[in-house]
């Protein structure tokens, strides 16, 4: 065994796609959205994936994923009851010899190998990487009224992305305490800042975009047929 595996979360409900279809299967460029992204991590190369999906889906996912499946060392393990919890089970489906472990959205189709191996690089000095972009737009923090509380520093945000990579102890820590504190947190990089340790931002692209709505969809659509990947 390796020891740089792939936790791809791809658990998620669709349900803002507005479609009865995973969205992770839905075809993009003639290939399940999922398919995308998990090609993509293993031209940097991994030595293994962990595909985590929704319970009761695995068959739908294996059937769609028959070829590549064949072909890759890839395991399809169904999910837990929050994106922290399905991750945690991929986390627990790992050879026990890995040394850094790589999370990644499965509905996130367009990363390039060559920015994911950046941040590889970076989790390997570091223990702890983020793929993010600088934040173009200007960004207000609300009241709980809808009115402008404060107007952030917009030369110090980032807009987080995935893949994010750790050293396996690392994360395996950060998860065991969010599960004790019953912390769900909103990506796996927040786990890891809740123990006080780094995370390096790497710069991305802001092409690689997470499919969450039918407009994404139809960027991603647009962007597959360009040469921007």
């Amino acid at each position: 065994m390796g020891n740089f595996y792939a936790v791809v979360a791809a658990a998620g409900r669709s349900t803002r796609m507005g479609r009865a279809v995973n969205k992770q299967l839905l075809d993009l460029a003639g290939r399940p959205v999922v398919e995308h992204s998990l090609r993509a991590l293993l031209a940097v190369p991994v030595d293994g994936i962990i595909l985590v999906v929704t319970p009761g889906e695995e068959a739908q996912f294996a059937g769609a994923l028959a070829d590549i499946l064949q072909r890759e060392n890839i395991k399809i393990v169904p999910g837990g009851a929050s994106r922290r919890a399905s991750v945690g089970q991929g986390l627990g489906a790992l050879p026990a010899d890995v040394e850094l472990i790589l999370v990644h959205d499965g509905a996130r189709p367009l990363a390039r190998p060559d920015n994911i191996r950046a941040v590889a690089g970076a989790a390997r000095r570091w223990g702890a990487a983020t793929l993010a972009v600088p934040v173009k737009d200007t960004v207000k923090m609300g009241s709980a009224e809808n009115f402008v509380r404060e107007t952030l520093p917009r030369e110090m945000l980032w807009q987080v992305q995935t893949p994010q990579v750790f050293c396996r102890d690392l994360l395996m820590e950060a998860h065991r305490a969010a599960a004790r504190d019953g912390y769900e947190g909103t990506d796996d990089a927040s786990l890891v800042e809740r123990l006080g340790r780094p995370v390096k931002l790497v710069r991305g692209e802001y092409t690689n975009i997470k499919i969450t709505t039918p407009e994404d969809f139809a960027l991603a659509q647009i962007l597959m047929g360009s040469d921007l990947n």
